[in-house]
């Protein structure tokens, strides 16, 4: 599968400095010539992006997760994480399936790959896995707590729309159309029908 970044809004020009190297943001400065032809100085984020895997049982429940982690309240996402440095978008879903499911999938569909915010250089890249084996125990970070909880179609939908503790948010807004307009309804049942 090639899977292509998209492009940001505001892409960090060639000629940024990198004035800030951290763990997980680093800080890119430029000088920017404005309207009135004066310059000041921008300023963006960057940070690893982000994988998110929505698994699908073969009786159709949807495996979400309940989770708490250091300094944060607990939430419902799904599967995922961070992309380690020069891995690959589908080997990273692939791993962090395994390592918060403990299942594996035959197939990964990509559902969505978007900046979320124009200030961070940052993608997350949303999949939906059907096909699923169990091979594994969950293989957590130390920083992580996660229980499985599997869901119907409906109950998914209703927890997105209803649930201010849902994680993902990038999804949010296909959800609310899908509730509201009959054809992404049917597009969004098809996405999560099992092999």
């Amino acid at each position: 599968m090639d899977i292509l970044r998209p492009e940001s809004v505001q892409p960090i020009p060639d000629h940024a400095k990198k004035v800030f190297d951290g763990v997980i943001f680093d800080v890119y400065q430029w000088e920017q010539k404005l309207f009135d032809g004066t310059t000041a100085i921008f300023e963006k984020l960057k940070r690893p992006d982000t994988v998110v895997v929505f698994p699908v049982l073969d009786d159709g429940r949807i495996l979400l997760t309940e989770q708490e982690q250091p300094g944060k309240e607990p939430y419902i996402g799904a599967t995922g994480g961070r992309v380690d440095d020069g891995e690959d978008i589908l080997a990273a879903a692939k791993r962090e399936l395994l390592e918060e499911s403990g299942y594996e999938a035959e197939e990964f569909i990509l559902w969505d790959a978007q900046h979320p915010t124009p200030k961070i250089d940052w993608v997350v890249y949303t999949f939906v896995a059907k096909g699923l084996k169990k091979v594994a125990e969950l293989e957590l970070d130390g920083g992580e707590k996660i229980t499985l909880k599997p869901v119907t179609f409906e109950e998914f939908t209703d927890l997105v729309v209803h649930n201010k503790n849902f994680a993902e948010q990038e999804i949010v807004e296909k959800i609310y159309k899908a509730k509201l307009f009959e054809k992404e309804q049917k597009e969004l049942e098809k996405l999560f029908l099992p092999l």
